[in-house]
């Protein structure tokens, strides 16, 4: 595997599950892959899981790590081709790109929807840029349609804690103050579409996400129908996709937060999160520390989903 932006990379999920579960089971079983490797991590955002996860996943691989924060420890970058550079950008993306390969053989990279532009947004313009000019193999640690690290963990948790072949899974939006990307949704309805689970997308009316992540997914805009029955619940907000509401905040109704009696609708469902979860706006305290509520694991396995990445990357070089 050269790059990792999306679940295709991957290949059959079953295989990629199996090897996901050897990893964990011997995390260390590999580290001769990464010997002498370099692997650079790029954060155009904030990161906890993903830079601790991934960092980790490479250290399990023996690897050497470099983490860079763009704008914090960095030059500023210019990412437009054509712009007189007169401003505050010191550097131009194009140079600083093919500056970072020479110093490593793996460049993870962070970067989320601008909301400036929709179409540079969708065509993912930050990491095919890395893609195209680092020369070396490139996988996203979230990107701005997609965090397929986070969406390999989430399966891999389901498939944990599944108690039948084939559960319902529903993937809800709740209430965030902020306008935050479709990146985990988008990615998690990819991934979820790629399995024969019954999967149910549910949200308000303006909410609906882009067709092709949609997918096979039945759409439901009453929450509570959505949640009868279901086996498991994941809970993300994300901002409007349709123009022209592109990345605005155009719902905060409380009433879609999640919370102990929605959840008594469900076949006792277990409640998950990417984290991190503004409680009391997405799920409410009660929810999120029951029993049932399996985010920390979920983000555990955030470390098996990194490494199964990083291995198959080293194996092809």
């Amino acid at each position: 595997m050269r790059h990792f932006t999306n679940v295709k990379d991957l290949g059959d999920l079953n295989i990629a599950l199996k090897e996901a579960f050897e990893v964990k089971a011997n995390r260390f079983g590999y580290k001769e892959l990464g010997k002498n490797k370099t692997l650079i991590m790029i954060f155009f955002n904030s990161s906890l899981r993903t830079r601790l996860s991934t960092q980790k996943a490479a250290m399990n691989l023996g690897m050497n790590v470099m983490v860079l924060d763009i704008n914090q420890g960095a030059w500023k970058l210019e990412t437009e081709r054509g712009v007189v550079m007169d401003g505050d950008k010191t550097e131009h993306l194009l140079e600083a790109i093919p500056v970072i390969g020479c110093y490593c053989d793996v460049i993870g990279v962070r970067s989320f929807a601008r909301f400036e532009n929709k179409a540079d947004d969708y065509e993912e313009k930050i990491i095919n840029q890395f893609i195209q000019y680092s020369g070396r193999p490139v996988f996203s640690m979230e990107a701005a349609t997609r965090h397929p690290l986070q969406s390999f963990a989430d399966l891999i948790t389901i498939e944990e804690y599944k108690k039948m072949a084939r559960p319902k899974v529903v993937l809800t939006w709740a209430p965030h103050p902020k306008s935050l990307p479709q990146a985990v949704a988008n990615s998690f309805a990819e991934w979820m579409n790629e399995t024969d689970y019954d999967f149910v997308i549910t949200h308000p009316e303006g909410y609906e996400l882009d067709p092709k992540f949609v997918g096979k997914a039945r759409v439901e805009y009453d929450q509570r129908k959505a949640f009868e029955g279901a086996d498991f619940i994941y809970a993300k907000n994300w901002s409007a996709y349709t123009d022209p509401n592109y990345g605005k905040v155009i719902n905060t109704d409380r009433s879609w937060t999640v919370d102990a009696e929605k959840m008594a609708l469900t076949n006792n469902a277990y409640f998950m999160h990417c984290l991190p979860v503004r409680r009391n706006m997405i799920v409410t305290d009660e929810v999120i520390e029951s029993p049932q509520s399996i985010v920390i694991p979920e983000a555990a396995n955030r470390e098996i989903s990194a490494q199964v990445v990083l291995k198959r990357i080293l194996e092809s070089l």
